[in-house]
């Protein structure tokens, strides 16, 4: 009578594992979330086992069939892991065998767990990387509709927190989607170095069945094979980068955060959030609070967390394969996690928000934030710009002293300061002549943000474009 294996090891010892042992050994109920993508290995196994003569046909297509439907039975809930599962691969060949007897044991020749989890990762993160991207693409879309209906709402520009310069809001709104245009192309760039299968690795010196590993790879959607069987194994580099991409957009998110929370403040006033957007206080009737905004400020330092915890762990690991190396799914699928909880959040929120742009022109001149085009305009006359600097200052002293804007001093006032300032500078002393005199590439000038907004956009259609393309994971 046969028995169910319940381990992948274990006939050179006496005896079975201690409790403390199998319950440390066991995989988190989360890691066995990867079912999909080492039946996926598994399938493209299959075939590499006939190509080896260790399967003839009909096994092989019993085999495939076999995992097509553990698959579908996984995914619907009628098949789960059982206690005594150590892992998602033990979980899996422990089915295959019931249902196929001696067939579903042969699938283990010619690997390791080792080079399966490591593929296992590797798919899920190809997988995951693409419907974060366009998580993301969805949160750009959001924030280049605000800037669209922005273009002309002249706002106040900051630096060191500070009013400094009279600038669009469609600008400042587009800054931040220029950062997450980059943290799609680190993910981009990333995958080009992912899409190599550690599959035929085996344990660590690759395998002596599994000869054409170039074709399970390419069952499987990658671009090729990894090099060296040890390092198939043994790195973790494209996981801990991939920790560091979600942890920098977690920081480019967090940024975006901080100031939507400054903009919905009352000291502020730029934006009203709508209300299934916001919460309330449970004590203070008249509170709306930035919920999703701290929300997602507080997940930047987790994800930061996860590329530390990674580094930490990979740190010092002798080549080539250690079991430290299980807590990279923590980290990758936490990151995975969080981060397609927030964006969805995030791209609600920017695309339904309120921007007051009467209170934005009021603040736009407010600190002297015009002081630079009267520098500029002294400069264009042949002032050297530090001695243009210093009239400025003097001027905007003047100001403070008699309590006008600069555009209100009169003729005598601006020739006290300097003999060269004549009331022909005011014609340089509004918002709109500081907001088009900024027209060079990448300027605040109406004119030129609307260009960045159609740049953007063929770049997001190509970025959306290698999201939908990939078709790594099939069954």
């Amino acid at each position: 009578m046969s028995h169910p294996i319940e381990r992948l090891w274990g006939a050179r010892f006496k005896r079975g594992p201690v409790a403390a042992l199998s319950a440390l050994s066991r995989s988190p109920d989360a890691y066995f979330s990867l079912a999909a993508y080492d039946l996926a290995g598994c399938r493209a196994h299959a075939f590499e086992l006939q190509r080896a003569g260790l399967l003839s046909e009909s096994e092989t297509g019993l085999l495939v069939a076999a995992i097509a439907q553990l698959s579908a039975d996984y995914q619907a809930g009628r098949i789960l892991p059982s206690v005594d599962d150590e892992d998602v691969h033990t979980f899996i060949e422990r089915v295959l065998t019931e249902r196929l007897g001696a067939l579903g044991g042969k699938l283990r020749a010619g690997r390791s767990r080792n080079d399966q989890t490591a593929n296992d990762l590797r798919l899920y993160l190809r997988d995951n990387v693409r419907k974060i991207t366009r998580a993301l693409l969805a949160l750009q879309a959001a924030l280049i509709s605000q800037a669209q209906r922005h273009i002309d709402s002249i706002a106040p520009g900051f630096t060191h927190l500070q009013q400094a310069q009279p600038i669009v809001f469609g600008h400042q709104l587009m800054a931040h989607a220029q950062s997450f245009s980059r943290d799609v192309e680190r993910l981009q760039d990333w995958d080009k170095r992912c899409a190599l299968s550690p599959l035929g690795a085996a344990a660590m010196a690759g395998s002596a069945i599994a000869m054409r590993p170039e074709q399970a790879a390419q069952d499987l959607g990658y671009d090729g094979v990894c090099e060296n069987s040890i390092d198939a194994v043994a790195s973790r580099d494209h996981v801990a980068e991939f920790l560091f991409a979600g942890g920098m957009l977690g920081v480019n998110l967090s940024r975006l955060c901080e100031e939507v929370c400054l903009w919905a403040s009352r000291q502020f006033r730029w934006v009203a959030l709508d209300d299934g957007y916001a919460t309330g206080s449970s004590i203070m009737p008249q509170k709306k609070n930035p919920d999703i905004a701290e929300l997602t400020r507080g997940k930047s330092g987790r994800l930061i967390g996860n590329v530390t915890a990674m580094l930490s762990t990979m740190k010092g690991l002798p080549l080539s394969y250690n079991r430290d190396l299980i807590e990279d799914k923590r980290n990758a699928m936490d990151t995975v996690e969080q981060l397609l909880l927030v964006l969805p959040a995030m791209a609600g929120m920017v695309e339904t928000m309120v921007v007051d742009c009467r209170r934005l022109r009021e603040q736009a001149p407010e600190g002297f934030t015009l002081a630079t085009e009267v520098a500029d305009w002294l400069s264009r006359r042949g002032v050297p710009f530090n001695a243009a600097h210093e009239i400025t200052g003097r001027l905007v002293q003047l100001c403070e002293q008699t309590q006008q804007e600069l555009h209100q001093l009169s003729d005598e006032q601006l020739m006290s300061v300097d003999p060269r300032l004549t009331g022909e500078v005011r014609r340089c002393l509004t918002l709109e002549a500081a907001i088009n005199a900024r027209c060079a590439y990448g300027g605040t000038a109406p004119v030129r943000v609307a260009e960045q907004i159609a740049r953007l956009r063929i770049k997001l259609a190509a970025q959306a474009e290698w999201a939908a393309g990939y078709a790594g994971l099939s069954l």
